[in-house]
């Protein structure tokens, strides 16, 4: 029988697979708006049913986006302070460290190899890009959103900014899924051709043992199970 960890909770699966399907629908809406003199725009715009449409379904998953966000950020920063969770996502002097680590070790300038907690430096940089661009996304899609309550007390220009500043953090930020992101959660060597960690939650004692070892470690020092750590578990399946 193989051992597995619970790495991610429920909740925190729901929270990823609602990321994917809201991010997935406010591009496949939003950038046919953005390129709309293009054919393929276009074409997507009128199988949509028209930009009205699409512009409501826009506005609707940037609302249900928006409110996600603040339950994640105010879930989060209240087991924090509860006692209920480590900040494991906070970077620190470490993850600074790890990356030299590992640029050294793979230029071959070194034969030791970054050991990592919870996260590693490069899942702290996606997540915290994830969530500084979903704030500009959800305050400059506000700005656009009511451009007359927001122009009643600040000055007219600061919507074709916040347009500009919306379309083109919504670029970026596909450009950075579709090559970061698809890369570590699917081409990475270490879990290609797929890892399902974030969808069934677990992971095998093989890739805590390669890719989280300090965590193993703490985890063996048999402290208190909580929300954010993960958990041993027998079920003869491996993440």
């Amino acid at each position: 029988m193989k051992e597995t960890f619970l790495r991610f909770s429920l909740r925190q699966r729901l929270e990823h697979l609602s990321v994917m399907i809201l991010f997935l629908v406010l591009a496949v809406t939003g950038f046919p708006q953005k390129f709309a003199g293009a054919a393929w725009a276009q074409t997507t715009i009128r199988l949509m049913g028209g930009v009205e449409i699409a512009r409501f379904v826009h506005r609707l998953a940037g609302i249900l986006f928006a409110v996600l966000t603040a339950v994640h950020l105010g879930t989060a920063i209240a087991l924090v302070l509860s006692g209920k969770s480590r900040p494991s996502m906070v970077p620190g002097r470490k993850d600074f460290a790890d990356a030299i680590k590992t640029l050294r070790y793979y230029l071959g300038l070194s034969d030791a190899e970054a050991r990592f907690d919870r996260f590693d430096y490069r899942q702290k940089f996606e997540y915290w890009g994830l969530v500084m661009g979903g704030l500009l996304m959800v305050g400059t899609g506000l700005v656009l959103y009511m451009p007359l309550q927001v122009t009643s007390f600040l000055p007219g220009v600061v919507i074709p900014v916040a347009k500009v500043a919306h379309s083109n953090e919504g670029l970026m930020a596909f450009l950075v899924v579709i090559t970061w992101h698809i890369y570590n959660a699917h081409l990475n060597p270490d879990v290609f051709p797929f890892d399902l960690t974030i969808f069934n939650g677990k992971i095998s004692r093989h890739r805590m043992e390669h890719e989280h070892p300090l965590e193993l470690a703490r985890l063996a020092g048999e402290r208190p199970h909580t929300e954010h750590e993960p958990e041993l578990v027998h079920d003869g399946k491996d993440a």
